[in-house]
Parts: structure tokens; C-alpha cells; sequence
């Protein structure tokens, strides 16, 4: 037993032992074997460390820090120095509102041309004496501002350099838009009185369209005010072919077509709003309108909107835009009465007045004298009312043969339903005859200013709503079946003819009925150096003085823009 015990003790003292690792030539235990691998791991995060620096040119870390601190410094200041840039560019291109460069900026910097600059100053002079220009500046800033006479005169714009140009189909700019351009495009409000046809709608369309390209947010940004339906879609149409070039949206609002579908207009973007001031109002109250950020507001054919009774309505139109301060205003007119003082000298900031034709004259109170176009031949014949209807076909007939057999007639009426007769009766008569007033409606009143600007209908018998802003060219004779309520509204009908420079011809059918007002119209015949039938002078060359509608005849028609003489006390 003994023999065993110690052969199983051998067995046991001979087992191996627990396998170790053999480093350096040298056996380990199993401590020591933790031990080396914990110094092994050490070594292996050392070398992962970044290098000492040495004299091969690398870097510690304190070394490293540092530039790590200096590459985020420059790029903080190149990110500071981009968006500096940036605010800058933007600066440039912000516009100036009423001369002051403000973030509600209206049109940009305006910056005169080399070319215009070189013009001297006496082929400027003779440019302003033959085209009877006067230019009124509160400030006396636009003094040194010379009239754009020359398309290739206007500042370089993105819109401008368009191909082609927007103005490829003008020869030059007309008077009252190489006189306004320079003040508008300054950023200035600007009053421009001037007879109808001389090109006022593009006057304050190129402006205005530079003005919200600039401004580049959404929302309405500019507002133009029309009289009249007619008036608005012809002022559209001219706005909208130059905001088309700017990827400007552009609407028109008036009375008499579908809500719904103005409506869906408006929902589509609009960034210029033309309206007549019924129906602009209605979507105001509505909702459908928002004028809050609005901050270019042209009044077209300022005086007839207040003959009309719209004084009211402006008031609201222009109380929902920017403040007068904040936006840029600008109103167009024939005439520069009272009332249309009032109106400037409340809604606008200095305005720039530029009075083109009548030679500049002004009365003593500012407003300017009314005249007719000088290109006007104005022939006025005394009849008897029963004899008008005869005597109109016999002018007709005498106007209508050989070459001029298609020239557009314009036949004005002063009622609706004289409209209506008159028309029936010509079609009776053979006559190629249309309609336009306030009984038809909007599709009938499109249709028949369509046939008669192509000259499927060469006479249009119409009333005062057709006899402002209505633009057609062709217009050879312009009839006055019945004199209209003022002397004011004669000089518009007859204005249809005669435009944009071209000559035209007035027929006016004067009886017992409309005597008083031979006083004004003998003023406006000889104003205009056309001929005063001695049938006329006898009803009296009186003119009944305008009276006041609370005060009579006992008031003072004052200019309300003029600023008051300061006076000094010793």
C-alpha cells in the first residue's frame, strides 16, 4: 500500500504545470505576467500620443491648441467677413424712399448717367422750354437732376438690360416721363400734372416695377388707383408685359366682373395691385387684401377719382398702407385744383411737381391753368338741340370717305340713355357704330372697345366713363353731341384724340342749354390758338367763379404743399 501511495504522490509532483509565457529568455509567473501586460498597454497608449516636438518640425500639444485656436479665429472672421459682404450688396440695391436710404427702401439709388451728364446745360434748357416744362422742388434736390431724354440715359438695371428692351417700341421717352423719371427713380413722391395721352402710365410703371424688384419679399408691394374699369385694365396691361420681365405678379381689380375669380388672382400672388377704389375696397374689408405692406402707392387720374366722389375711398386705401414716410406716392392729373392740393399735401412728403405744357403758368394760388393739347384742332359750332342728330351724321359722312372711311370716331354723349338712342340711331343709319357706358356690362363694354380699337366698329359712342385714360392712338375725331358738366370734362373727352405726339380733331355741337359755359370754353379756345365763332361769344365770355362747398364763394384757393414763409420776429 505504501509502494502505491507514493507512486500516486510521484504521479502528482510530475503533473505540469499551469502554461506561462516566456519573456526575455525568462519563465514568468502569473502576477508578474498581469503585470506585463498592463506596462504593454501603457507603451501602446504613449505611442498613440501625438509626438514631442522635435527638431524634425513637429508640434506638441500646446503647440497644437495654438493653431487649432488661430484656424477657428479665421474662419470665424471670414464668416463674419462674408455676411458684411453680403449686407453690403444688399445696401446697394436698397432703394432710397423720399431721399433717405432706409430698409422699406421705395426705388434704388438713382445715379445719373455719364452720357446724360455730358448733355450741356443750354441743349437741356432749349429740351425743357419747347416741351413747356416746369419742375417745383421743396427740397431743391432735383435741381441738378437733368431730364432723361434718351432711353440710353436710364441707369443700368437687371430689368433694363433685358433683350429686348422694354422700350424697343419707343422712339424717346415722352415729356412727362423724361421729367419724372430722374425724382421717381430717386425715390422722391412726385406730382405730375400733364394732359391726357402724354404717357403717364409708363411714367410711374417703370418706377414701380424697379421699386418691388428691389424690395424682393412677398406680400403686395405696390398699389396703383384708377377711375375707371377702363382705365385699370389699360393701365394693366402696360404694367403687366414690364412686371412680367421682373417675374413680378400683377393683377387688376375693378367693378362689374366675378369676384371669385379676382379673388383667386389675388390668392396667387400679387405683387402689384390695379384697381379701381370700389372693388379694391371690398376685398380690403373682405380680407382678401392686405396693404400693410405696401409701400408704393400711385394715384392715376387723381383729380376725376375726387370728381367722382372717391376722396373717401383713397383716404382709406392709402390710411392701409406704410405710413406716408415709408412708402413712395405718386399721383398723376390733368388738372391741379383745391382738392387735389389737399389730398397731396395730406398723403405725401414734399412732393416733387412737375407741371408739363401751358407753359408752367400757374395762377396765383399754384393751381395750373387748364389748356387743351396744342396738336388739337377744335372746331365748335353752335346749334339747335333739335337739329344735333342730323348735324352728327352730316360730320360723319363729310369724315368718313376715300382713305378716311376706317378712322376711329369718338362720339361722346352726356347721358346713358342719350348714349343709347344716338347709338340706334346711327346703326339705323348704316353706321359701323358700338357702345360703351355705365348700363352695359363689363363682358359688353370689353367687347366693344376691342371692336373698336381693331376697327371692326370705327365709332364708339360713349359717355364720360369712357373719356378718361382710354389710350387709343388712332383716334382721328373726337364729337361732343352735348357739352359735358365742366369745362374740365371737355378738355378730357377731347383728349382722346391727339396722342402720344400725333394729331387730332374736335367737333363740338354747342346750344342755348350749355351757355354757361361759353366763358371757360372761349378760355380753352383761345388758349390754344384755335378759332372762337362769334355765335359762341355772343352767350358772354363770363366765367362763373367756382364756389366752395362750405364756405360759397368767400374762400382762398391756397396750394396746401407750398410750405409756409418762415417769419422772423426782431
Amino acid at each position: 500500500m505504501a509502494a502505491t501511495k507514493h507512486s500516486i504522490a510521484e504521479d502528482e509532483s510530475v503533473q505540469p504545470r499551469k502554461k506561462t509565457k516566456i519573456l526575455d529568455g525568462d519563465d514568468v509567473s502569473e502576477a508578474q505576467l498581469k503585470k506585463q501586460k498592463k506596462e504593454k498597454k501603457k507603451e501602446k497608449k504613449e505611442k498613440n500620443r501625438k509626438p514631442e516636438n522635435t527638431d524634425d518640425g513637429n508640434f506638441d500639444d500646446d503647440n497644437d491648441d495654438t493653431k487649432n485656436a488661430a484656424l477657428e479665429s479665421q474662419r470665424r472672421a471670414e464668416k463674419k467677413a462674408k455676411k458684411k459682404a453680403k449686407k453690403e450688396s444688399r445696401s446697394k440695391q436698397a432703394p432710397v424712399l423720399n431721399g433717405e436710404t432706409t430698409s422699406t427702401a421705395a426705388s434704388g439709388p438713382y445715379v445719373q448717367t455719364i452720357s446724360l451728364s455730358n448733355i450741356s446745360q443750354a441743349d437741356v434748357d432749349a429740351f425743357m422750354s419747347t416741351n413747356q416744362i416746369s419742375i417745383t422742388d421743396p427740397r431743391g434736390e432735383t435741381s441738378s437732376l437733368r431730364p432723361i431724354t434718351e432711353f440710353i440715359h436710364l441707369p443700368s438695371t437687371n430689368l433694363l438690360e433685358k433683350t429686348p428692351s422694354p422700350f424697343a417700341n419707343f422712339k424717346v421717352p415722352t415729356p412727362i416721363q423724361a421729367a419724372s423719371w430722374p425724382s421717381t427713380l430717386s425715390g422722391r413722391d412726385v406730382v405730375g400734372v400733364a394732359e391726357t395721352g402724354s404717357g403717364k402710365t409708363m411714367a410711374f410703371a417703370l418706377p414701380c416695377v424697379e421699386f418691388c424688384s428691389a424690395i424682393g419679399k412677398k406680400g403686395t408691394k405696390a398699389v396703383v388707383v384708377s377711375p375707371t374699369r377702363e382705365l385699370a385694365m389699360q393701365t394693366y396691361t402696360q404694367l403687366a408685359s414690364l412686371a412680367a420681365l421682373a417675374r413680378l405678379k400683377c393683377v387688376c381689380l375693378y367693378g362689374g366682373s366675378s369676384k371669385d375669380e379676382q379673388r383667386a388672382m389675388i390668392n396667387r400672388g400679387a405683387d402689384i395691385i390695379v384697381a379701381t377704389p370700389g372693388r379694391l375696397k371690398d376685398f380690403m374689408s373682405d380680407g382678401t387684401v392686405d396693404l400693410s405692406g405696401c409701400r408704393f402707392a400711385v394715384l392715376d387720374e387723381a383729380d376725376r377719382m375726387l370728381d367722382k366722389g372717391f376722396e373717401d375711398d383713397i383716404k382709406q386705401i392709402l390710411g392701409a398702407c406704410r405710413a406716408r414716410d415709408q412708402r413712395q406716392t405718386l399721383m398723376f392729373t390733368a388738372t391741379w385744383p383745391q382738392s387735389v392740393q389737399a389730398l397731396a399735401s395730406t398723403f405725401m412728403v414734399d412732393p416733387v411737381k412737375i407741371t408739363i405744357g401751358s407753359g408752367g403758368k400757374e395762377t396765383e394760388n399754384g393751381s395750373v391753368e387748364l389748356q387743351a393739347n396744342a396738336r388739337i384742332s377744335q372746331r365748335v359750332e353752335v346749334v339747335d338741340p333739335k337739329d344735333k342728330e342730323f348735324r352728327l351724321l352730316q360730320i360723319l359722312k363729310q369724315h368718313q370717305q376715300g382713305k378716311q372711311k376706317n378712322d376711329r370716331i369718338l362720339v361722346f354723349c352726356l347721358y346713358k340713355k342719350e348714349a343709347t338712342r344716338i347709338e340706334g340711331f346711327l346703326s339705323r343709319k348704316g353706321v359701323r357704330v358700338g357702345g360703351i357706358h355705365g348700363d352695359l356690362k363689363q363682358e359688353q363694354r370689353t367687347r366693344s372697345l376691342e371692336a373698336f380699337k381693331t376697327g371692326q366698329t370705327p365709332v364708339l359712342v360713349a359717355t364720360d366713363v369712357a373719356a378718361r385714360g382710354l389710350d387709343i392712338p388712332e383716334v382721328k375725331l373726337v364729337i361732343n353731341v352735348t357739352f359735358p358738366l365742366t369745362i374740365e370734362d371737355y378738355v378730357h373727352r377731347i383728349g382722346r384724340t391727339g396722342r402720344a405726339g400725333n394729331t387730332g380733331e374736335a367737333h363740338t355741337l354747342f346750344t342755348i342749354q350749355d351757355k354757361a359755359h361759353s366763358g371757360s370754353l372761349v378760355n380753352i379756345l383761345k388758349g390754344a390758338n384755335q378759332p372762337v365763332p362769334d355765335e359762341l361769344l355772343k352767350f358772354g365770355t363770363t366765367v362763373k367763379k367756382k364756389t366752395h362747398d362750405m364756405y360759397g364763394s368767400f374762400f382762398k384757393d391756397v396750394d396746401m404743399t407750398q410750405k409756409a414763409t418762415k417769419i422772423t420776429f426782431d
